[in-house]
């Protein structure tokens, strides 16, 4: 199978409905909270799967791997690995407090009719839009813009990391996101570039597909504030998603842009 552009499938992501696409992005740490300071470590694997939390269709390209301490510093990845169906790394917790770990992605996507009158489509960066032939007509060009994140907390959490950049679409916590128990109520608030974003489909489903006749979403609706609630029904580890299209480009030749983001969250039991 030929290697996708991580991006690339970050941006399909943003336009493809939940329900209609097998396929779903993930990050997983093998644990999300940690109360022992003493060589405090996690490992994180990355896959493009069928089921959650399964590893059965891609690997995660790594290469915008990004890691936040709590202090807001970025944090090494350590004993990286790429395989066949997913990558791995470990972070080591050298600071109290909770850390966010992500994979974040931009890029451009293009349609164009050529000199010879036949439909091409491209992908690059604004720095590679010098590859569209001059002559090109009906040009249209989109912006894609997404991120993959889960968090960890060592001892008592703290917000540091985990504030928005105001950039794209963002999950602003305002529930600790590990701090989630079977049966409780958590609030989140969903932001695009730093301002709220109103009547927001948001999907939560638990893991375990892979033994599940149904998906068993959750569905979630932000409010005037962007703010929206999740019950959780069991402890576990839930896959969170929310998407946008047709929102204004940050990028000058873009005629619109494509959301995305998507976070991994352990539920613990009462």
């Amino acid at each position: 199978m030929k290697k996708l552009s991580q991006w690339a499938v970050l941006a399909l992501a943003a336009v493809i409905p939940v329900a209609a696409s097998a396929h779903k992005m993930f990050l997983v740490p093998s644990t999300t909270v940690l109360s022992d300071p003493t060589d405090a470590w996690v490992t994180v694997d990355g896959a493009i799967s069928n089921d959650l939390f399964y590893f059965n269709h891609h690997a995660m390209d790594l290469a915008n791997l990004v890691i936040t301490g709590p202090d807001g510093k970025s944090v090494a990845a350590e004993n990286q690995h790429q395989g066949k169906w997913r990558s791995s790394f470990d972070v080591h917790l050298l600071q109290a407090g909770t850390y966010r770990i992500a994979v974040t992605s931009e890029g451009l996507f293009a349609s164009y009719v050529d000199g010879k009158g036949e439909k091409k489509r491209w992908r690059g960066s604004a720095a590679t839009l010098g590859e569209i032939p001059a002559d090109a007509k009906d040009l249209v060009i989109s912006q894609a813009q997404g991120s993959v994140n889960t968090f960890v907390t060592l001892g008592k959490p703290n917000d540091v990391a985990i504030k928005p950049s105001g950039r794209g679409l963002e999950l602003a916590p305002v529930t600790a996101p590990n701090d989630l128990f079977a049966g409780e109520a958590a609030k989140f608030r969903f932001l695009v570039d730093g301002k709220p974003v109103k009547d927001l489909k948001v999907t939560v489903i638990a893991g375990g597909t892979r033994y599940r006749d149904k998906q068993d979403e959750i569905i979630a609706t932000t409010d005037a504030d962007g703010q929206f609630s999740v019950t959780w029904p069991a402890p576990g580890m839930y896959w969170l998603n929310a998407s946008l299209d047709g929102q204004k480009a940050t990028e000058p030749k873009a005629s619109t842009r494509r959301l995305s983001y998507t976070a991994t969250l352990e539920v613990l039991p009462q």
